[in-house]
């Protein structure tokens, strides 16, 4: 497969949203139809009209931490699409969504929406609770893992430490052709694989933890 070489069988839409430089996703099936709305933070509306337009049927909400920015919409988007929240259940303290939609979510769990079966993989150290979602060759990194950098671990529930051992024990060890696809606009190009942030990505090429945390933190 070529190196952005989406799945065939994969609704994968980048969606621009907000003042913060946010992306929201559609993510799901051609097949079906079906899709699961990615971190919607900002322009519900926006979001429902594209869906609506596209003739999507809206099948889930997934959540890759609880930062207003990325869940802020959740429950608005409920008022229209009465399904499932999929969220880690260390981060649903800070969401305020009626527990009926609620569902906590394993590491390594499979959501099916449409035909499609799509991996959590839990990432902490942005927060206690930060999940990237996988489907084949793309990850959904959310704040984890930006293009050249990576989400800041100096809020509450953040931890570098942590952020360390996501990237280098769990990010690092993923196929070079997973494409990375943030949750925010920051770098120069949308997404790129993995094996371009290999080379490109200061924070993907400390030699230690060490000086990840000193070098790229700024602990001491």
């Amino acid at each position: 497969m070529p190196k952005n070489k989406l799945p065939e069988n994969l609704i994968l839409k980048q969606i621009e949203v907000g003042h913060m430089d946010n992306y929201s996703y559609f993510l799901g099936s051609k097949k079906t139809g079906d899709i699961a709305i990615v971190d919607p933070g900002w322009d519900i509306d926006y979001l429902s009209n594209e869906a609506e337009a596209n003739s999507y049927k809206v099948a889930a909400i997934l959540l890759t931490h609880g930062h207003y920015d990325h869940a802020k919409g959740a429950s608005e988007l409920l008022s229209i699409y009465d399904v499932p929240v999929y969220v880690s259940k260390k981060e649903v303290p800070s969401l305020g969504i009626r527990p009926k939609n609620l569902s906590s979510i394993e590491d390594g769990q499979k959501i099916k929406i449409g035909d499609i079966e799509i991996e959590c993989l839990f990432t902490p150290g942005h927060t206690g609770g930060s999940v990237c979602f996988r489907y084949e060759n793309v990850l959904l990194t959310g704040d984890t893992l930006f293009i050249d950098g990576c989400g800041r671990c100096d809020l509450p529930g953040g931890d570098p430490s942590k952020m360390y051992k996501t990237l280098y024990e769990i990010i690092l060890k993923l196929p070079e052709n997973i494409i990375i696809y943030p949750g925010h606009n920051y770098g120069s190009v949308p997404f790129a694989t993995l094996a371009e942030q290999k080379t490109t990505n200061p924070y993907l090429t400390c030699k230690s933890e060490d000086e990840f945390l000193k070098n790229r933190m700024g602990i001491w």
